[in-house]
């Protein structure tokens, strides 16, 4: 029973070493051929969070990121870390997947009830509705 504990431990270590060293290679991998494949026009986004496009692409080691229009920065292509959708793109996939109140902040309908007030006066009602939810009543 004792000649078993030993290479069960030695298994429990080793074996989730194994699994991250193989899990962070293949990131590397996907990474480096990322940045080997980006061609000029695309979007992408830096591992210091600058959004530019890639204007220039003929050197092997450093890579051309237009970050306002005709201002082009040179940058190590290791520095690139994703390539983002066009924002035409993007906005298409989110306006799929949502209502018309894309942006806004949930309000319960309080937002839409003030907007329609022209005198204030519904906005002095939901002002103490709201009030008297927390347990506090205006006067």
């Amino acid at each position: 029973m004792e000649s078993f504990i030993l290479p069960l431990f030695l298994l429990l270590i080793v074996l989730p070493l194994f699994l991250a060293s193989r899990k962070q290679k293949k990131a590397m991998q996907e990474m480096q051929q990322l940045q080997g494949s980006l061609e000029v026009g695309d979007k992408v986004m830096t591992t210091s969070g600058l959004y530019a496009t890639v204007a220039d692409t003929s050197d092997d080691e450093t890579i051309g990121l237009e970050v306002a229009p005709g201002v082009v920065t040179t940058w190590v292509r290791a520095a690139v870390r994703e390539r983002v959708q066009p924002p035409a793109e993007a906005s298409e996939a989110t306006s799929e997947s949502t209502d018309e109140t894309v942006g806004l902040p949930e309000t319960n309908g309080l937002a839409s009830e003030l907007a329609d007030d022209k005198d204030g006066s519904d906005a002095e009602k939901a002002t103490t509705s709201v009030g008297a939810k927390d347990g506090k009543k205006d006067d």
